[in-house]
């Protein structure tokens, strides 16, 4: 026999439907129309939900856009540990260039970099929802390099970090090509070699 609790709709499920609705057709709209285009008008119309409904989770259409993207970027961008961290280097940075580029997130992410130069709190988001946790996981893997001998103990690992990472975010917010899987390889292993010179030397 089913109860009533058993035959009764789940609303957390409910919710985490209109939530997966809402984050595809704000990146649909973002991809078809440009992110100036977007509303959570249009949004709300896409996903089958209402405005009060996008309201109740997201102050903002950037606020959408930034867990829709930033979804992407976790579930895409996992860094391995094969045990050779320039390589690892190479796949992880490579995985963020696949992510950039597609027709999709790409146009949803460039959106919100030009929009956080004017939205501190947007800008506040990026910072603590998307960059901060994917820097802390470069960091963990360089100190597990460290640990292993593949780097020297005294290297600076934010500078270190931000060598290996500016040039892509650089390219991608000034709308430059981003690089090839070769020239990730060459960037990996000029700036390793240099941290390996300086920290010996």
């Amino acid at each position: 026999m089913i109860t009533s609790s058993e035959s009764a709709p789940d609303p957390r499920r409910r919710s985490e439907k209109s939530r997966r609705a809402t984050l595809v057709a704000a990146l649909e709209l973002c991809a078809e129309n440009g992110y100036s285009k977007v509303t959570i008008e249009a949004i709300a119309a896409r996903a089958g939900v209402s405005k009060k409904t996008i309201y109740r989770w997201w102050p903002t259409k950037g606020a959408v856009l930034l867990d829709a993207v930033t979804e992407q970027v976790v579930s895409d961008t996992t860094f391995p540990d094969t045990g050779d961290i320039d390589v690892d280097l190479c796949t992880h940075i490579g995985s963020l260039v696949k992510v950039f580029t597609a027709p999709v997130a790409g146009a949803a992410y460039t959106g919100i970099l030009a929009e956080l130069l004017h939205d501190e709190q947007l800008a506040k988001a990026v910072n603590e929802e998307l960059v901060i946790p994917r820097v802390a996981l470069v960091y963990e893997r360089m100190r597990r390099a460290q640990e292993q001998g593949q780097l020297p103990l005294d290297i600076d690992l934010p500078l270190a970090v931000e060598m290996l990472y500016g040039p892509l975010y650089y390219r991608h917010a000034l709308g430059r090509p981003l690089h090839e899987p070769q020239r990730i390889e060459e960037l990996v292993a000029y700036v390793m070699r240099g941290l390996r010179a300086s920290a010996s030397s």
